[in-house]
């Protein structure tokens, strides 16, 4: 049963645009060594951000993290294919680094975002130009660059997710809160 103090988080981030937002447990979240593998011979952006692998906590890493909380909300946007797409994925994870920073100034000092796909703060990442990330406090890796098995996590959680034939399918993405 979800705990009453992260509904309003949750309704929150509905309201602001999520398709779904709920309350799961921890345990429910799977990390497996294979995901990294698919960013590293699958992705055309491997290695050219600070928040995708090689630069990303490993899976026995994520896990670690994973283990010292005892709650979490899992995040969904459902996004129908249209020319503003890129837009809504930007907002969608901007509102959730929002909501993480609110949750810390409302007690929940372990609150932490992973979010989904690769990171879209800059147009450029300045590792390529081997600079410090210019929006460190902004950015946050995503969970398939941190070794999480989305679409079990997902479907661990009653939401729906399958892999996309073509882009002009509706496209599910998922983030995930810690929080303590």
């Amino acid at each position: 049963m979800p705990d009453s103090d992260l509904e309003k988080y949750c309704t929150s981030a509905v309201e602001r645009g999520a398709t779904h937002a709920k309350q799961i447990h921890p345990s429910s979240v799977v990390t497996a060594a294979w995901v990294r593998w698919k960013c590293q011979f699958g992705c055309p952006r491997y290695g050219q951000g600070y928040c995708c692998p090689p630069d990303t906590p490993t899976p026995e890493q994520t896990q670690k993290l994973i283990d010292c909380y005892h709650r979490a909300i899992l995040f969904h946007l459902e996004s129908p294919p249209s020319a503003d797409r890129g837009k809504r994925f930007r907002h969608f994870q901007e509102m959730l680094v929002d909501l993480e920073g609110e949750m810390f100034k409302d007690g929940y000092y372990k609150a932490f975002l992973i979010s989904e796909g690769p990171c879209i703060v800059c147009k450029e990442c300045a590792k390529l130009k081997n600079e410090p990330c210019n929006f460190g406090h902004r950015a946050r890796p995503s969970m398939e660059a941190s070794g999480i098995d989305v679409f079990q996590t997902a479907r661990n959680n009653g939401f729906f997710i399958v892999p996309l034939r073509d882009k002009t399918e509706t496209q599910n993405v998922y983030c995930l809160m810690l929080v303590d």
